[in-house]
């Protein structure tokens, strides 16, 4: 069944998006906002993140957090937010009779969160508890530490949920000027996807979120260009292995090379039939856990390779792992690869397109962070179009000595990140 997207922009700048999946049981309701991590201040990094908490601590009509959560449990639905760098989400998928509901819970936390002290004391210690635990955990500080090294000094570098001496400082004034700041109909996107009529979801809408007040759409600081020295940091841990995160500068979410450089992922890394799954837990048994990762953002972009190993064999693994990345660039893919990476890519779209959420979220994101908004068979499309000669033009583009960042975290001492750097670089400058 092809997708249909219908779109009422409200005279307040409010984006409403339907999607009529007549044989679904379910409703898929999302707001999707325009605001993140990379529009904050370094005084008030993580607000982005507090706001998103506070707003199921209760409002006028519904003062606890319980009341707010059995308005949708209590008719069997669900309900959830996220927080990312560029977008937050709020969202909940109920039975169909019950889209009203949905869309006054979710506009009414939008919109009237008491963000009652108590609360918010409570919630302040919530995260802090937050931040200290991704300090214990490996896997999620060595995402932090690359993730800082690549975009050094910048609001896209910092934890998304702020840092221990941001979030302490942030008090209930900051976030209602947050709140009043980014949380306008401007910047929001209804998006809704199930057995829905498109007008009635717009009067709901209208009802609810027509008198909002729209303020101007902000913007945010550029992403930095950091030269193009290889870098590492190595921060010492007791650990059992070694943990490391290799980032090379990607592409914006407009590029047109994006389509073939999710495909180079799915090649290199995604899946058990990856060459990096293949290559270094298959045949060398040097991880158990080895995959690569892409991060499309408004101006800039990422490619990741996250593993975990023995500390002895650290060395032995980020040259195999260059090694691929060579291969990539240096020699095409053949015609059978690239085919089923497409296939693997369209399927992994296509299976999770039977959900009512995702078929919001589809469209939702695509229109907040404000791109071409793209159905699902010009995707398709435009990944048929792509041949393996796009592909090694691509890896040419991404996998170089250029800009390359590695974080470890393990048993390591620190000095030894000159040593690391170097062998990514000469990895990755030599020829397959």
């Amino acid at each position: 069944m092809k997708l249909e997207l219908q779109t009422t922009v409200l005279p307040n700048g409010l984006s409403i998006l339907s999607c009529a999946m007549p044989h679904t049981y379910s409703v898929g309701v999302g707001f999707y906002l325009s605001v993140g991590s990379r529009y904050e201040e370094s005084t008030i990094a993580g607000a982005a993140h507090f706001v998103e908490h506070m707003i199921f601590k209760g409002t006028a009509r519904r003062p606890t957090p319980d009341v707010i959560a059995r308005e949708i449990e209590g008719r069997g639905g669900m309900l959830n937010a996220s927080t990312g760098q560029e977008m937050t989400v709020l969202w909940a998928k109920m039975q169909k009779p019950h889209l009203h509901v949905a869309i006054d819970v979710l506009a009414d936390m939008l919109r009237n969160s008491l963000l009652a002290e108590a609360e918010i004391e409570r919630e302040r210690r919530v995260i802090l508890e937050e931040l200290l635990s991704s300090q214990d955990i490996p896997e999620e500080l060595v995402g932090l530490l690359v993730q800082d090294m690549t975009w050094p000094g910048h609001p896209l570098g910092w934890d998304v949920a702020g840092t221990p001496d941001s979030v302490s400082g942030i008090s209930e004034a900051t976030l209602r000027a947050f709140l009043g700041q980014f949380y306008g109909p401007q910047n929001i996107v209804l998006s809704v996807a199930g057995d829905v009529d498109h007008e009635r979801a717009v009067a709901v809408a209208n009802d609810l979120l027509g008198d909002w007040q729209p303020a101007p759409r902000l913007a945010f600081a550029p992403a930095p260009v950091d030269g193009v020295a290889t870098r590492a940091v190595v921060v010492h841990k007791k650990t059992e292995q070694s943990h490391f995160s290799l980032h090379l500068p990607g592409f914006a979410r407009t590029d047109p090379d994006r389509f073939a450089l999710s495909l180079l992922n799915v090649v290199l890394g995604e899946g058990m039939s990856s060459r990096l799954f293949m290559e270094i837990r298959e045949r060398l048994g040097l991880a158990y856990t080895v995959d690569s990762y892409v991060s499309y953002l408004a101006d800039t972009g990422l490619v990741g390779v996250y593993a975990a190993v023995a500390p002895t064999r650290l060395s032995e693994a980020l040259e195999a792992v260059t090694e691929q990345l060579v291969k990539l660039r240096d020699e095409p893919v053949d015609e059978v690869t690239l085919a089923e990476a497409k296939e693997y890519v369209k399927g992994r779209m296509l299976m999770g397109l039977e959900d009512t959420l995702s078929v919001a979220g589809w469209f939702g994101r695509q229109h907040s962070v404000g791109q071409e908004v793209l159905t699902v068979e010009e995707v398709v499309e435009r990944l048929e179009a792509t041949t393996t000669a796009d592909l090694q033009r691509v890896a040419g583009r991404v996998f170089t000595d250029s800009g390359a960042r590695l974080a470890v975290v393990g048993p390591h001492r620190k000095t030894e990140a000159a040593k690391l750097a170097k062998l990514v670089k000469s990895g990755l400058a030599r020829a397959a």
